[in-house]
């Protein structure tokens, strides 16, 4: 396992610094120039639509092609991208349009990369690896967030678009090395004499085969809208409080904390109980934490329950993901994280209305308890679904 995990979690560290970078330089560049709040918040408007679109599509393509090589070509996309702007910029060519552009590629790209790794690991690894793995990837990935917050906090004042754009290169080429000298156990290769529009077709299908299980996943994947809810929905009550940047920037990183937490402690965890069970009652625990956050104006309360919140939305997407990599076929799990994503992104979008909403009737302090009410209907929709009779066809899925 050793031998094939350095090199992958390597590359997953660039790939997570690269991305974190210079995703948060993008449009804080284009914000530099006066009036280009509306541009920035359509490009991130329109990168979440397209990557919606594209997203059947991509899964698709990680059913039928190695994995590997799709983890090296978005890297590679990447670091393309971001020499072309720092080419761009050396000879003064540089716009927000050639930036807005950029956002889209790597956006697009590291959703591609995103779930192309979950199929990759439960590819790559047996069994009996993949609590472990899933361990180090967290503390990885939450890892990297912390660093990627940390360093732009400093580099942002100091840097400018040329040397954001020479790192995430740099940085994006290691990674993409990194994945060349991972070794990988492939497993799919028949359903390339599929055509690619049936398989396409086939997503639904795989779907309806286990309502109930792909039900259950669903709806915990609503852990994820409901997270960048509170990224957006933050922010303007601390504004609205008169509170800080400085604890808008704490807040960040107790929720990174308190995912990290979770990846020193996940495979003793997952061991505990059933995946099904582990996701249940952490919906539970963070409806309690959501409703925590809406009790307390101060923001030290809101600190500690952001790091319950990152400590169980973290083991939610955990035990997802495993239970997934014991229980999805390989040849499928590119189309299964695909409608996960899909449904995700459209509660995400949702979300993202709701803010506006409540933002314009000054009512954001009710944010916090309507994400709880959520997450409450949603795990109560799970328990319901969980203690109902398996039909046939998918009682292997548990």
């Amino acid at each position: 396992m050793k031998n094939k995990t350095m090199p992958y979690l390597t590359g997953r560290f660039f790939d997570g610094i690269s991305s974190g970078l210079f995703m948060m330089a993008l449009p804080w560049v284009i914000l530099a120039e006066p009036n280009m709040g509306t541009f920035v918040a359509l490009t991130a408007l329109a990168c979440t639509a397209i990557s919606f679109m594209v997203t059947p599509f991509f899964s698709t393509l990680i059913d039928r092609h190695s994995r590997k090589s799709l983890l090296i070509f978005a890297q590679v996309l990447q670091a393309v991208t971001a020499t072309a702007v720092f080419m761009a910029y050396w000879f003064e060519l540089g716009s927000h349009w050639l930036l807005a552009g950029a956002q889209l590629i790597f956006w697009v790209s590291s959703n591609l990369a995103w779930t192309t790794n979950n199929a990759f690991t439960q590819e790559n690894y047996d069994k009996h690896e993949y609590a472990r793995i899933s361990g180090y990837q967290e503390i990885v990935m939450q890892g990297t967030t912390l660093g990627a917050g940390a360093l732009g906090i400093v580099l942002l004042q100091a840097w400018g678009m040329l040397e954001f754009a020479l790192f995430a290169a740099f940085a994006s080429t290691v990674a993409a090395i990194s994945y060349v000298f991972t070794p990988y156990r492939r497993q799919i290769r028949s359903s390339q004499k599929t055509p690619f529009m049936v398989q396409l077709a086939e997503s639904k299908n795989i779907f309806a085969q286990a309502p109930r299980f792909y039900g259950i996943l669903l709806l915990s994947s609503l852990s994820y809208p409901i997270l960048t809810f509170l990224g957006k929905l933050v922010p303007i009550r601390f504004s609205e409080l008169a509170i800080s940047g400085d604890w808008y920037a704490m807040y960040n990183v107790a929720f990174g904390l308190g995912s990290l937490i979770t990846g020193l402690f996940v495979a003793k965890l997952l061991s505990m109980t059933t995946h099904q069970n582990t996701i249940i009652y952490s919906m539970y625990v963070l409806v309690l934490m959501l409703l925590g956050m809406s009790m307390f104006e101060h923001p030290i309360y809101l600190l500690v329950f952001t790091a319950g919140f990152g400590f169980f939305n973290a083991l939610n997407r955990i035990a997802r993901t495993n239970w997934m990599h014991h229980s999805v076929q390989i040849s499928h799990r590119g189309r299964v994280d695909g409608g996960l994503a899909m449904f995700a992104t459209a509660a995400q979008s949702l979300s993202y209305i709701l803010i506006a909403a409540l933002s314009h009737y000054q009512l954001t302090y009710l944010g916090f308890a309507i994400a709880a009410l959520v997450v409450l209907i949603a795990g109560v929709i799970m328990s319901i679904l969980a203690h109902k009779p398996a039909q046939f066809n998918e009682a292997s899925q548990y």
